[in-house]
C-alpha cells in the first residue's frame, strides 16, 4: 500500500506556484484571450474545414463544429475553475497532480506533450501549403524535393521545417515578444476572416449544400477511418486546444485568478461562432468534394474568381496559422518546464535563462524534434493523434473539478462552474463519447505512446520526483518488521540502539 501511495501522492496547492516567479508575469486578460483566439482560430478554419468536409462530413461539418463547441464549452468551464483555483504552468498536468496524484499527472502530461508537439508539426504542414500558394502568385515555385515530405514524393517539407525553427528562436527571446506578435497576427487573422465572410456571403449557392449530410451520422470508409457528423466532431476537436494553451500561461499572468477564466471563456465563445459561420459559407460557395486541399479558403475564393481576395486570405491565413503554432509551441514548453521542475524530467529542462526568463533548453529540444516531424510526416495522420490527447486532457479536467470539490471543498475558487456537478459530468461523458469515434489506429498509436511514457516514468521520473526526494515515505519490507526509507537507509529501532549502547559500556558481559 505504501508503494501505491507514492504513485498517487498529490501536490499541495502552495507547491503549484513558482515560489517567487521563475517565469516573468507580464500577461493580461486581453493577452490571454488573444492567445486563445490565436490558437483556436487557425487550423480549424484555414485547413481542417476543407479536409474534414471533403472526406468525412460534407456540408454537415457545420453540425460537427456545433457539437464539438458544446462539448468544449463544458470542458472550458471546468478549465476556468481549476485555472483560477490551482494555477501553475502545467495546465491539465498540474491539475491532475493536485487532484489525482503523480502517476495520473504523468500520463496526462505525457499525453499533452504528444498533443502540443504533433499539433505544431501538423499545423506547420498547413502553413507550408498556404506559403507555397503565395509564392506561386509571384511565379516562385519551390522544387518538389523541398516542398513535400517523403510521403508525397519529396525529400523534406522545407517551409514547414523552417517555420518551426523560426518560432523556436522567437520563444527563446521571451514570452512578451511572442505575445505582442500573436496580438498583431490575431487582428490580421480576424480581418482576413471578415473579408472572406463579406465576399463568400454574396456567392453562396444553395445547391452546394445538397445533400447536406452525405456521410450520415457515423460510419467508416474503406480505410477504416471514421466518417459522418460524429466522426467529424472528433476530428475537429483538434482545433479547440487553444483554451488549454491559455491555462499553461498561469505563471506568466499578472492576475491569474481573475484573468485566466476570462481568457478561457471569451476565446471559446468568439471562435466557436466564427467556426460555424465560415464552415457554412465555405461549403456553400464551392462543392465540398473539391475542398480536400491544404488551403481550402484561398482555393475556394480563387474558384469563384476572386484571385486578389484569394491571395489576401492566403496572407492572412499565414499569419493566423503562425499564431496557432506559436501558442501550441509555447504551451508545450511550459508543460515540459513544469514536469522538469517536479523532477519527472531532467532538471535541465526547468532551467530559466536569467536574461530572457524563458526555459531555453526545453524550447530547443522540443523545437528540434518538432521541426523534423513537420518536415517528414503528412498532416492527416498527425492530426488524429492530437485529437486523442485533447480528449483525454478535457476528460480528466472535468473529472478533476468533481474530485477536488469532494476532497478539498474549502479550496478558494475565484470562478466556480454553475449547476454543481452537472456541467463537469456532462463534459466528461461527452468527451468520452467523442473518443469512441476515433479510429482504432489512432487508439493503437496512442497506447504505444503511453507505453513508452510509462517506461520513462518508472525508470526515471519515479525515482527523481521532487515530492519523493523531499518527503520520503517509509516503505515496509516484505516479511519483516524493519522499515526502509526511499533512499535505502535502514531505520534502527530505539530498543536496538539502547542494547548496542549497553553492550559498548559493558564489554565484559
Amino acid at each position: 500500500m505504501e508503494k501505491l501511495r507514492i504513485l498517487f501522492r498529490t501536490k499541495s496547492l502552495s507547491s503549484c506556484d513558482s515560489h517567487g516567479g521563475e517565469l516573468k508575469r507580464c500577461l493580461t486578460a486581453l493577452d490571454l484571450t488573444l492567445l486563445g483566439i490565436g490558437c483556436i482560430i487557425g487550423t480549424g478554419i484555414f485547413v481542417l474545414t476543407g479536409i474534414v468536409s471533403a472526406t468525412q462530413t460534407g456540408p454537415a461539418i457545420i453540425v460537427s463544429f456545433v457539437i464539438a463547441g458544446i462539448v468544449c464549452a463544458f470542458a472550458a468551464l471546468s478549465y476556468a475553475e481549476l485555472a483560477g483555483s490551482i494555477g501553475g504552468c502545467g495546465s491539465a498536468y498540474g491539475y491532475c497532480y493536485t487532484a489525482f496524484g503523480e502517476l495520473i499527472a504523468w500520463i496526462i502530461g505525457w499525453a499533452l506533450i504528444l498533443e502540443y508537439g504533433i499539433a505544431v508539426a501538423a499545423v506547420a504542414n498547413g502553413w507550408s501549403g498556404y506559403f507555397q500558394n503565395i509564392l506561386a502568385t509571384f511565379d516562385i515555385v519551390i522544387p518538389k524535393e523541398y516542398a513535400f515530405g517523403p510521403h508525397a514524393g519529396g525529400i523534406i517539407n522545407l517551409p514547414a521545417f523552417g517555420i518551426v525553427i523560426t518560432l523556436m528562436l522567437l520563444l527563446i527571446a521571451g514570452v512578451k515578444h511572442g505575445a505582442r506578435l500573436n496580438n498583431v497576427m490575431v487582428f490580421i487573422k480576424l480581418f482576413t476572416i471578415a473579408i472572406f465572410i463579406a465576399v463568400a456571403s454574396q456567392h453562396v449557392r444553395v445547391e452546394n449544400w445538397i445533400p447536406f449530410n452525405p456521410f450520415g451520422w457515423y460510419g467508416e470508409n474503406e480505410l477504416n477511418k471514421p466518417i459522418g457528423i460524429l466522426g467529424g466532431s472528433a476530428m475537429v476537436f483538434f482545433a479547440y486546444i487553444g483554451f488549454d494553451a491559455v491555462s499553461t500561461a498561469a505563471e506568466e499572468t499578472k492576475n491569474p485568478q481573475r484573468d485566466l477564466p476570462i481568457g478561457i471563456i471569451c476565446s471559446l465563445l468568439v471562435t466557436t461562432v466564427l467556426y460555424i459561420i465560415v464552415a457554412g459559407l465555405l461549403t456553400g460557395i464551392v462543392p465540398y468534394q473539391t475542398l480536400n486541399v491544404d488551403s481550402p479558403i484561398s482555393f475556394a475564393l480563387s474558384q469563384i474568381g476572386f484571385e486578389f481576395a484569394s491571395a489576401l486570405v492566403a496572407t492572412g491565413a499565414i499569419a493566423g496559422i503562425t499564431t496557432v503554432m506559436l501558442v501550441c509551441f509555447f504551451g508545450l514548453t511550459r508543460i515540459i518546464f513544469a514536469m522538469g521542475r517536479d523532477g519527472l524530467f531532467p532538471c535541465c529542462l526547468s532551467k530559466v535563462n536569467k536574461k530572457t526568463q524563458t526555459p531555453i533548453f526545453a524550447i530547443v529540444i522540443a523545437g528540434s524534434i518538432i521541426a523534423l516531424i513537420a518536415g517528414f510526416f503528412p498532416l492527416a495522420e498527425l492530426a488524429e493523434l492530437v485529437n486523442i490527447g485533447t480528449l483525454l486532457a478535457f476528460f480528466v479536467v472535468c473529472i478533476g473539478v468533481i474530485a477536488l470539490r469532494i476532497k478539498r471543498p474549502e479550496m478558494t475558487r475565484s470562478f466556480k462552474v454553475p449547476l454543481g456537478w452537472t456541467i463537469p459530468l456532462l463534459g466528461a461523458l461527452s468527451v468520452a463519447g467523442l473518443g469512441f469515434f476515433l479510429s482504432e489506429t489512432t487508439w493503437t498509436r496512442f497506447f504505444m505512446w503511453q507505453t513508452l511514457g510509462l517506461l520513462i516514468y518508472f525508470s526515471y521520473g519515479l525515482w527523481h520526483s521532487k515530492l519523493r526526494t523531499t518527503n520520503p515515505t517509509p516503505l515496509k519490507l516484505r516479511g519483516t518488521s524493519k522499515r526502509r526509507t526511499v533512499h535505502g537507509r535502514k531505520k534502527i529501532p530505539t530498543s536496538q540502539k539502547l542494547r548496542r549502547a549497553r553492550k559498548k559500556s559493558q564489554p565484559w558481559k
